[in-house]
């Protein structure tokens, strides 16, 4: 298996970590060029133990022929282009790099543009995701990729984010873990903003009541495990087949700026109505890319969820099962947990994190790459 480590540029930059990562043997190194609002511990630094990042930022020099969404750069680093020397300190140390870009997950623009990002049934906005259905958006997304891989030498592009982010997120101080059964998240996932409305060819108004009405069925219902709704189906699927159009115009959008030949790996879930920074796979998403990485982060799931993906999706698109070896629970085994997903046919191991991680957690890191490069 090809081991995939993930970084921030800090982490990248901080004194040790080319040499610390080229003894672990990671076949590759993903840095954010473009990243989410975070506080993410640094125990590898000899200066401090955290960098917050206050807000969603470009990592890449934010240069001209920026639409009406433009990035904020980051006054937490102290180079206007970390992400670019990450990157080429990587290079320069023999060690791939790629880029790792997340697209519609900003609360910044979400807060500063409330036009352009999702809306439930409600009318309530989601600031964190930014609506692909908005032309504004799909340009952002094009923008934003060209100019983080401009100048780069790079082994892949690494899209998280390509499609809807919905209901469920860690917003803040989170106050909706476990209130909604997988019914209701899904439903309160479904994009009602102008642009997605525009597209259905049904009265929005109508639609969004019938959705109103079957959120408050389900929740009057008291039964947290519900999975189905009571929609008509063909409202459903309808639904269903607009938001993957946007999608679809999305990842259109983004892959045209990028330069030929070069590898793409895809963020995603085989469940087509998974929002998040691993989106649902629309039907053509698998004709786009090179890879499709899916969330691997339950040991119990992980593997039944890659063998079901190497049945579904065509033999020339590699599996990536993305872990974690920074859970408060760790895998109790991480190499059987390797050897598992490689038996059920996954080709790329993902690790996050490869600056998170710290020495109390750095010997799992090397378990799994070890067992990945052994599967």
């Amino acid at each position: 298996m090809k081991v995939t480590g993930y970084a921030y540029p800090w982490d990248v930059l901080e004194s040790g970590f080319a040499a610390r990562v080229r003894d672990l043997g990671v076949d590759e190194v993903a840095v954010a060029l473009s990243y989410h609002s975070a506080r993410a511990a640094t125990p590898w630094s000899a200066s401090g133990t955290a960098v917050v990042a206050r807000h969603a930022a470009f990592y890449r020099p934010v240069s001209d022929g920026w639409g009406a969404l433009r990035p904020s750069t980051p006054d937490w680093v102290t180079s206007e282009d970390s992400g670019g020397d990450a990157v080429r300190l990587l290079n320069e140390a023999g060690i791939p790099a790629a880029a790792w870009i997340v697209l519609t997950h900003n609360s910044q623009l979400g807060y500063e543009h409330p036009d352009v990002v999702v809306r439930n049934c409600f009318g309530e906005p989601y600031p964190w995701a930014l609506c692909p259905s908005q032309p504004a958006v799909r340009e952002y997304a094009a923008t934003l990729t060209a100019q983080a891989v401009a100048g780069l030498e790079l082994s892949s592009v690494i899209l998280e984010a390509c499609g809807p982010l919905g209901v469920v997120h860690q917003h803040q101080h989170e106050k909706t873990d476990g209130v909604w059964a997988p019914a209701v998240a899904r439903l309160l996932s479904i994009c009602c903003c102008e642009a997605c409305a525009d597209s259905w060819d049904v009265d929005a108004d109508t639609v969004r009541a019938q959705l109103v009405e079957e959120v408050r069925r389900l929740v009057a219902t008291g039964d947290l495990s519900v999975t189905a709704d009571g929609l008509p189906p063909s409202l459903t699927q309808h639904l269903l087949f607009t938001r993957q159009m946007a999608t679809d115009q999305l990842r259109a959008a983004v892959l045209a700026t990028l330069p030929a030949g070069i590898r793409v790996v895809l963020h995603g879930a085989l469940d087509p109505w998974v929002t998040g920074a691993l989106p649902g796979l629309t039907p053509s998403a698998a004709d786009d890319v090179d890879a499709v990485v899916l969330f691997g982060w339950a040991p119990a799931t992980g593997a039944e969820a890659v063998a079901a993906a190497r049945e579904a999706l065509p033999e020339r698109v590699a599996i990536g099962s993305y872990i974690t070896a920074v859970a408060a629970a760790p895998v109790p085994d991480i190499a059987a947990y390797a050897a598992e997903l490689a038996k059920a046919g996954a080709a790329e191991l993902h690790l996050y994190h490869l600056g998170l991680a710290g020495p109390g957690r750095w010997r799992d890191l090397a378990t799994a790459t070890a067992a990945a490069h052994e599967n």
